[in-house]
């Protein structure tokens, strides 16, 4: 039996941003038609594009 792997968690990824035209957050990662559809159609949520935003990443390099 295959293991289901879990969503990717948008609310984490460094390329979800509030849009304040859509009023909402969104995915910024710019992708075209052919790359949309495949991302669309691929059974399991795990996206190839999915960065963890670390807001502290810049200062521990300061110190």
């Amino acid at each position: 039996m295959e293991k289901k792997q879990k969503a990717t968690p948008c609310e984490s990824c460094e390329f979800y941003d509030y849009d304040d035209d859509y009023g909402d957050n969104v995915c910024s990662v710019n992708l075209d038609e052919d790359e949309m559809l495949a991302f669309r159609q691929k059974n399991n949520r795990q996206c190839p594009y999915y960065r963890y935003y670390d807001e502290y990443k810049s200062v521990r390099r300061q110190i």
